[in-house]
This record gives structure tokens, C-alpha cells and sequence, in this order.
């Protein structure tokens, strides 16, 4: 089986410990928890054609910029979900910074950009900058979640 380590960054309360239940364990909370440091979880799945994948999901505490701890959490990631709150444009900016911090540190990994909160998309701003023109990184998908509805 391959085991790839998967590492969920962006700023405060936009939404990555709800997704990663959501996806892990098929729950939502309204409930807002901080995550202290690091949240480490692991969901087996299976992928054609390589059968059984087995991610350990790093969910790091939310930040605008990366402290020491966080950059040894993102040490030896082999994919970057960046997540930002479709109803807080600024999560976008945030969320497109710590990106290119986290690319600096990982090199060339695949990177998938959540916009989550999409349950709440008529509180969404009109203008929502578009992820790619707030980096120079390469974006695998640009996907709008929502945690509460799966």
C-alpha cells in the first residue's frame, strides 16, 4: 500500500478541521474548535490504478504566515491542500501567501486550492479573486467545499 502525507494549510477558522472530518469521518460540527499545532488524521481510499492509498492528512493550525513549527509540520508533504473561506476574501490572499510559502520550503508538489463555505455562497463576495492570479505555483484544481453538506 502507498502512504502519501497530505498537508491542509490557510488562515484562521476558514474550514480545514471540518473538512478533514467531513472526509476522514463522515461528520460536521457547527462547534468551532482551534487546532493547536498540528491535527494528524488518516483515511484509506482507493485509487485506479494504484489500488489502496493510505493519506495521513496533516491539518495545520491556521496562520498567516508560516511559524517554525509549522514549517517542520509541512517537512516531507507530497501534496498541499490551501483552503480559504469563499464568505472572507482576505482567507484568499492569506491563503495564496502561505502557498508560496509552503512551495518554497516542499519544492514541486501537487497542490489543490479548497474554497470552502460554498454551502454559504450567496454570502460570497461578487469579486472573489481567482486563485491563479494570486500565485505563480502551478494549481492541480481549484474547488469550491463546503464541510457542512459534503
Amino acid at each position: 500500500m502507498k502512504v502519501k502525507k497530505v498537508c491542509l494549510v490557510g488562515d484562521f477558522a476558514v474550514g480545514k478541521t471540518s473538512l478533514v472530518a467531513r472526509f476522514v469521518n463522515h461528520t460536521f460540527s457547527d462547534r468551532y474548535l482551534t487546532t493547536v499545532g498540528v491535527s494528524i488524521k488518516t483515511k484509506i481510499i482507493e485509487r485506479a490504478p494504484v489500488g489502496e492509498l493510505k493519506l495521513i492528512i496533516w491539518d495545520i493550525a491556521g496562520e498567516d504566515k508560516f511559524s517554525r513549527a509549522a514549517e517542520r509540520y509541512l517537512h516531507g508533504a507530497d501534496g498541499l491542500l490551501v483552503v480559504a473561506d469563499g464568505t472572507r476574501s482576505e482567507t484568499i490572499e492569506v491563503a495564496a501567501q502561505l502557498q508560496a510559502q509552503a512551495l518554497a520550503l516542499l519544492g514541486d508538489v501537487p497542490v489543490v486550492n479548497l474554497l470552502n463555505k460554498a454551502d454559504l455562497q450567496a454570502e460570497w463576495p461578487s469579486e472573489l479573486p481567482p486563485a491563479e492570479e494570486l500565485t505563480d505555483a502551478e494549481i492541480y484544481a481549484q474547488i469550491p467545499t463546503s464541510a457542512k453538506t459534503g
